[in-house]
């Protein structure tokens, strides 16, 4: 039963939006730390390495917006997958690397991973 200063809807519903683009910037900063990472040759190029440095703070800082609203288990096995996957395809891009028929398969199933862990962040509809 609601009276008149009770509304049927809440008004301040927090959506999880804002911590998914989170998320995916954590993701997409977590590619940009571990290809850089590989390029710093063991933290022996000042160059990439001060890169690495770079991406590796913003991607705990976006990692850390996100699990504000997400919760941790399903927000770091999202963030690890973008990361595992960007790496994946973007290292024959940028370095001496391979990608097989086999390497491909995998990593879509890790995508399909990370879309169903989403899926289940969604709560049902009532």
């Amino acid at each position: 039963m609601t009276t008149a200063t009770q509304p049927l809807v809440p008004t301040t519903v927090e959506p999880k939006t804002a911590s998914w683009l989170a998320l995916l910037a954590a993701g997409g900063f977590e590619i940009g730390y571990a290809l850089s990472v590989n390029g710093s040759e063991g933290f022996s190029n000042p160059l990439w390495s001060a890169v690495a440095l770079v991406f590796f703070l913003f991607t705990l800082y976006f990692l850390s917006v996100a699990l504000k609203k997400i919760d941790v288990g399903i927000g770091y096995a999202v963030w690890a997958g973008i990361g595992a996957v960007g790496a994946a395809l973007l290292g024959p891009v940028f370095f001496d690397e391979t990608l097989t028929l086999a390497k491909t398969f995998w990593l879509a199933v890790i995508i399909g991973g990370v879309i169903w862990l989403k899926l289940a962040d969604t709560p049902d509809p009532a």
